[in-house]
């Protein structure tokens, strides 16, 4: 039986708001019917009309290596021979955390989640918890995940559905939380847990961190005694072989990752220091836990991507992603369109106008 798209997202939105899982790929911010993909391969993907497009969405991150990666198929495929879940311990996930810290300087330990969210989420309960403070710090057009503390002034799916905030979510879930214009060093005074931040603000667009932002934030942490959290979400081996960490020289306490770790499936991690990481359960008091965390598909596809993505790797995707970029630069000029074409490494990014925008005003504007 042959479907087309129009019938699918007539018949998906009587059983699924808006028709979708997660509201941005309704096109409600762009208008028109979505598609619908039934098969991917390398950097295609095909609709249920059989369309073929080029995507350049790759599931928003976690594709870094196209879909249908022949060596991910192949031990998500193996692995699920030998079942699905064990709710225990399996040497995969003792293979995927010495694998994730082995590429960053001071991230000792992880903590396996299911999403980026959980991972976002668990990493701002152990800061309040390492520090024994409530108060956090995240900077505007930054997204940190679904969770009601970090939901103030998000980007992702917050602004481009055109929502100022989220419904449901009670004043004193945000009691705590301070929001900061991103590329300013906010005050961080004693009362503070944590400063939340994307090292690059890949959720609004592609905002770079001015020279010395991100080190200044660092000193003043310390000055603070604040911890500094990485959302490398989207940046966390994208960006490079050791992640922002690497690219930028800046260490933060705490990290969070996800995306292109779980090479197409679900999952996140959140991790640091010895130290830190000594305060969560079942060593210490912060609890967090998953019965679906560091599952063996999850493990499989991680380790399977993450093992092809050496230093050679991000060689290239950096050449692809510089062509691509000077390539975009060349078409709007050509056309006498005015646009900017932000590039950090391997991300690249597009606004419309004469300026690049430094912060999520600017973006909105």
């Amino acid at each position: 039986m042959t479907h087309t798209n129009e019938e699918l997202f007539e018949r998906s939105k009587t059983v699924m708001p808006g028709g979708v899982n997660s509201p941005v790929r309704s096109f409600r911010s762009v208008g028109g019917t979505p598609y619908f993909v039934e098969r991917g391969e390398g950097p295609y993907v095909w609709d249920v009309e059989g369309t073929r497009y080029i995507d350049f969405v790759q599931s928003y991150g976690p594709g870094i290596l196209g879909h249908a990666n022949p060596k991910v198929i192949e031990a998500v495929t193996a692995a699920a021979a030998d079942g699905t879940s064990y709710g225990a311990p399996t040497l995969r996930e003792v293979e995927i955390a010495e694998e994730i810290t082995s590429r960053i300087d001071g991230l000792d330990m992880i903590r396996l989640t299911s999403s980026g969210t959980e991972a976002a989420m668990s990493a701002l309960r152990l800061a309040r918890g390492a520090t024994g403070r409530d108060t956090i710090i995240k900077f505007a057009g930054c997204y940190h995940g679904h969770s009601d503390s970090l939901l103030a002034a998000g980007g992702s799916g917050i602004a481009n559905q055109g929502l100022s905030g989220c419904d449901g979510v009670p004043a004193g879930a945000v009691a705590d939380t301070i929001v900061a214009p991103f590329n300013v060093i906010p005050e961080i005074d004693e009362t503070v847990a944590v400063v939340a931040i994307e090292p690059v603000a890949a959720n609004m667009g592609l905002v770079e961190p001015a020279p010395g932002f991100l080190q200044g934030l660092r000193e003043a942490c310390n000055d603070a005694g604040a911890l500094l959290l990485f959302d490398e979400v989207i940046t966390g081996f994208r960006l490079a072989h050791g992640g922002a960490t690497e690219w930028f020289g800046v260490q933060p306490d705490v990290w969070a990752f996800g995306k292109v770790i779980g090479g197409g499936l679900p999952v996140g991690c959140f991790g640091g220091s010895h130290e830190v990481m000594q305060n969560v359960a079942p060593l210490g008091g912060v609890y967090q836990g998953g019965t679906l965390s560091g599952n063996p598909l999850a493990t499989a596809a991680g380790l399977a991507t993450l093992e092809q993505l050496d230093r050679e790797a991000y060689t290239e995707l950096n050449r692809i992603a510089t062509r691509l970029a000077t390539g975009m630069r060349s078409i709007f000029d050509d056309a006498g369109v005015p646009a900017v074409v932000p590039q950090v490494g391997p991300l690249v990014g597009l606004f419309f106008g004469d300026a690049e925008p430094t912060n999520f005003d600017e973006v909105k504007d």
